[in-house]
């Protein structure tokens, strides 16, 4: 039995980058032999198995053939009999076909360690057309390395746009795509995935309303998109798909989008409140009182205040001459004074039922009516 560290746990540290999880293949033993070494088989489309002290993944070394449509159409063979290097060859990108043995040595028969030097992303071999969900895999990396100067390499584009052009990609669960776009909207270069997606062919044929998506405008959104999480992400990317249609167009066309990839609804609900109301947050100063009070109904401000600060990165990549500093204190200020309001005092003066909640109202829009910026 030897077994060996595999992936992006040996890519990851050879870059220089912080390592998460850390996968495992075993080559030359049976699920028989794992059992005795107390490792618990998971899993049932090939053998995996659990270390009993760290619970990491122990995969036995296998090679895959080709029986069917999409990603899961494929048939695993196992024994003691293949190899390492049969094992890293059925790998995606070259990168990630490095392994390193319990002594430290590294195995690369795939050139691997030559391309994190090029900074490249290159296929291992001509079978990584088989599997249509490396298309998003490939572009996910390239998000997630593009600060780090990866490319891709020519040959590998035209195997992505091989894969596009056949409807491999359609045999895709909606809920497998987006798991993919979630981890991209997690990098540092968002756009990057979706505008590799575009450039190959493959968005038109994953998402509904495509033909819409601006490359450029994403991308200004999500520059240096570091103090940006995925929902935040997700949001800007809402917005620059339906930055052209009438609000009430651009909503359902959200919809539309979330419903397709079944998207979470905190997802879904913070792009319909940036797309419906972040521009009257933005610009409080410029409104009226009850637009004012609406806009911070909107985001549920009043009752949760806190959810200011994840709105401001947001307003200051849309609306980029707002004054982030005197906007954040000017509503900090209204919100202070709206939760100061004594709803029970307001009873006592004898308001009830529908009555009382006008009167609750009316002191909040008196709040938002006293609303002003400190000036610079």
């Amino acid at each position: 039995m030897q077994i060996y560290l595999v992936g992006g746990a040996v890519r990851d540290r050879l870059l220089g980058l912080e390592v998460k999880d850390r996968d495992w293949v075993v080559v030359g033993a049976t699920p028989e032999e794992m059992g005795v070494q107390g490792f618990k088989a998971v899993g049932s489309d090939f053998p995996v198995f659990l270390h009993p002290e760290t619970s990491e993944e122990y995969a036995l070394a296998r090679t895959e053939r080709k029986s069917g449509k999409g990603y899961t159409g494929f048939t695993f063979h196992t024994s003691p009999d293949v190899t390492l290097e049969q094992d890293l060859l059925r790998r995606d990108l070259t990168i990630n076909a490095i392994a390193e043995d319990l002594d430290g040595q590294l195995h690369d028969p795939c050139g691997g360690l030559a391309d994190l030097d090029a900074r490249l992303l290159r296929h291992v071999s001509p079978a990584f057309t088989e599997d249509p969900l490396r298309v998003l895999r490939v572009a996910r990396f390239y998000a997630r390395f593009a600060h780090l100067g990866f490319t891709l390499a020519p040959e590998t584009e035209l195997l992505l746009k091989e894969i596009s052009a056949t409807d491999e990609l359609e045999h895709l669960t909606p809920e497998r795509v987006w798991q993919e776009c979630e981890r991209a909207l997690s990098t540092r270069s968002p756009a990057c995935f979706f505008n590799l997606l575009q450039m190959v062919g493959a968005l038109e044929k994953v998402m509904p309303g495509a033909e819409h998506y601006n490359p450029n405008r994403f991308q200004l959104l999500t520059e240096a998109s570091v103090d940006l999480d995925s929902e935040q992400c997700f949001a800007l990317f809402a917005v620059s798909l339906t930055e052209n249609e009438p609000l009430d167009s651009a909503q359902e066309s959200i919809r539309a989008l979330c419903r397709h990839w079944r998207i979470p609804n905190r997802f879904k609900d913070l792009a319909m409140q940036v797309r419906g109301s972040l521009e009257a947050l933005a610009h409080m100063s410029q409104i009226d009182a009850a637009a004012r009070l609406e806009a911070l109904k909107a985001f549920s401000l009043l009752r949760q205040p806190e959810r200011l600060i994840r709105l401001l990165p947001l307003i200051a990549r849309l609306y980029p001459k707002c004054n982030l500093k005197q906007l954040e204190q000017g509503i900090q200020a209204v919100l202070t004074q709206i939760a100061a309001i004594d709803n029970r005092a307001i009873q006592a003066e004898g308001y009830t039922g529908k009555a009382l909640g006008e009167a609750i109202q009316q002191r909040q829009l008196e709040c938002c009516n006293r609303y002003q910026e400190p000036e610079a």
